[in-house]
């Protein structure tokens, strides 16, 4: 099977670089365009998903990720929907408990089962149903969409955790899975993808690998780049960092120095992170580089990877991605 790749971005960029930055990525290839959705920290997703897909007529466009607390299950299904109609159909929904960034409204992550509740409730305006739902995060009393909706849009799940990943393989047409970029770490997430799976008796659902880093000759310039994303791991994936071997007090004293928030306000605490543990969770060197870690994640069995760049030059990174691909099918740069 070929392993696909998409980009993704942080509403950040004014609509004009945006445009330039969506026609560039459409060029190169790639098959998604993911925007992140995080409170106060950029631009609004949906929005800039629509800019998007009148820029490209192909890429498929996805939330990365959306959650349900700081938008309501109905409202989302409505957006989602909305992209969808505007798009011809190339809308995916990438929904996930939502992290740290959610404490500065005063909001925790969701507990898993309420995560389940609002895919469900989702998928269920999607149909035409009339909805009733009472969950802690949500409820619904008899709703029910008032214009025609694709029933079928995919539904991924974002997950780190085992439970989430677990979730994801039961129910999820796909899991974007934030575990890093070494064999030890996917293993151990797709094994709790199989296990819902199972759970469910279907098929293991499209397993997408979030790539985040910078690709870069300067390789200390890569690793600096790459150093808040590796920061994030021992906050809220303390087992990944097991897997990869960080030793327990350097996760500590990471988890001490950085409590929460968006991952570039880590840089402090990254400082404290062995460069072999940055190279595992993210790109963090050369293409060479680039290479081995999407070879890591095509041997693991994903059926997707997608570069999130980080650092100064992020389109750069881009390219240099989009190139590592060029070379994969040639057979070359190993």
């Amino acid at each position: 099977m070929t392993l696909r790749s998409g980009v993704v971005l942080q509403g950040v960029y004014p609509p004009d670089e945006f445009r330039s930055m969506v026609s560039r990525i459409d060029a190169l290839g790639f098959s998604n365009l993911w925007l992140t959705d995080s409170s106060l920290h950029a631009r609004n997703s949906y929005a800039y998903l629509t800019l998007a897909s009148t820029v490209s007529p192909r890429l498929l466009l996805g939330t990365a990720v959306t959650n349900p607390l700081t938008r309501h299950p109905a409202i989302t299904a409505v957006a989602a929907a909305t992209v969808d109609d505007i798009s011809d159909g190339r809308m995916i929904l990438g929904i996930g408990a939502g992290d740290r960034p959610l404490l500065a409204l005063g909001l925790r992550p969701a507990r898993l089962a309420s995560m389940r509740s609002a895919v469900d409730a989702i998928r269920s305006l999607w149909s035409g149903a009339d909805v009733t739902v009472e969950d802690p995060a949500f409820e619904l009393h008899g709703a029910h969409l008032r214009f025609g909706a694709r029933s079928d849009i995919p539904v991924y799940i974002s997950a780190s955790g085992p439970r989430t990943l677990q979730l994801a393989g039961e129910i999820a047409d796909g899991v974007i899975v934030l575990v890093g970029l070494f064999s030890e770490g996917l293993a151990w997430a797709l094994d709790h993808v199989d296990r819902g799976a199972a759970i469910a008796g279907r098929p293991r659902p499209h397993v997408a690998v979030f790539a985040y880093g910078a690709i870069d000759d300067d390789e200390e310039k890569a690793l600096g780049s790459a150093r808040s994303i590796a920061a994030w791991f021992p906050q809220t994936a303390p087992v990944i960092c097991e897997l990869a071997g960080l030793p327990s007090a350097v996760l500590e004293s990471v988890r001490e120095r950085y409590e929460g928030g968006e991952f570039q306000e880590a840089d402090g605490a990254a400082q404290l992170l062995p460069d072999d543990f940055v190279r595992q969770v993210a790109l963090a060197g050369d293409e060479r580089q680039a290479l081995e870690r999407i070879d890591a994640v095509a041997a693991a069995g994903a059926d997707s990877i997608h570069v999130f760049p980080l650092g100064e030059d992020r389109m750069q990174t881009v390219e240099r991605f989009s190139r590592c691909f060029a070379k994969r099918a040639q057979g070359v740069g190993r």
